[in-house]
């Protein structure tokens, strides 16, 4: 990509590329037989960017999630929970999600730093297996080539949201039909069980500003509250650790615009913020209830 010559259009180009692309692209997951993919001038020349602007831009993201962690930890109720995670420090911890888990300054991040300034001992080996708009089907597709080939310890499922999305062109249905999405969901599962030791944890699909997505020039889908919340249902009658049953950490009376970016898809680090809250609660229940928590009017 050659950005423009007029510096005010590249100055807005570069901040459409750092919000809506850097934080999610991950060449050498995506295109895993791609000869460049683990080399940093390729991916900057994809860009329009240099290396160096490269490694200044992906340097803040991780500096704004271990900030993000940082904050986090001023809070008693999250220092008192890290003491009581169910780790003893060697485990390999694997996410399974889409653009919103691959997130480079998201939740995914902030949760690795957080335990590893917060918990003494732990060398936990974290493996992101997220991509950019997956839906269940295109997880199912790559479960075991790039999650399962790292033997994790605990695993952690956050799909389902693209499931829900409606094609501009094609508004008629859903792209990934809800009987579908609980197939998929429900193979994941059952593979799981085969497979883990202890609960897969499962996080809700968080809610969607509806109204923002559909102005934003950058995506040709929309979500329509309905039908995320179908999925939702789908998701957090799963065995295993739900995470935000309610799926209301956005907001209990519909979500709040300071949680997400501009697209109101996308968290902001205030959203990411509020789902490792819900991860690091739903990991303390498990291990003191000594079974996965179950959704309970309670939850």
């Amino acid at each position: 990509m050659k950005l423009s010559t007029n510096s005010s259009h590249n100055s807005e180009e570069r901040g459409v590329l750092e919000q809506y692309k850097l934080p999610f692209l991950n060449i050498s997951s995506q295109f895993p037989l791609y000869p460049g993919k683990n080399h940093a001038k390729i991916e900057a020349a994809l860009l329009g960017w240099t290396e160096q602007e490269l490694e200044r831009a992906r340097a803040n993201l991780q500096k704004n999630a271990r900030q993000a962690a940082l904050e986090l930890l001023k809070e008693d109720e999250i220092v008192d929970q890290l003491d009581a995670l169910p780790f003893d420090g060697e485990e390999c911890i694997a996410i399974l999600g889409d653009s919103i888990s691959l997130d480079a300054q998201g939740w995914v991040y902030i949760l690795s730093h957080l335990i590893d300034i917060g918990k003494e001992q732990t060398n936990l080996k974290w493996i992101n297996a997220s991509q950019a708009y997956d839906t269940t089907t295109d997880a199912l597709r790559r479960l075991d080539r790039d999650m399962l080939v790292h033997n994790p310890d605990w695993v952690i499922i956050a799909l389902g949201t693209f499931d829900a999305q409606r094609l501009a062109v094609y508004p008629d249905r859903t792209l990934i039909p809800l009987s579908d999405t609980w197939e998929n969901i429900q193979a994941i599962q059952e593979i799981l069980d085969q497979t883990l030791d202890h609960p897969p944890l499962w996080v809700s699909p968080a809610a969607v500003i509806t109204d923002l997505l559909t102005e934003h020039a950058l995506y040709d889908f929309y979500i329509q509250p309905e039908d995320l919340r179908a999925v939702q249902d789908v998701v957090t009658g799963k065995i295993g650790g739900i995470v935000d049953p309610k799926a209301e950490r956005m907001g209990e009376n519909g979500p709040r615009a300071w949680h997400y970016i501009p697209d109101g898809l996308h968290h902001s680090l205030t959203g990411h913020m509020q789902t490792v809250k819900e991860i690091i609660k739903t990991l303390v229940e498990i291990d003191k209830k000594g079974v996965a928590n179950i959704m309970d009017e309670d939850a």
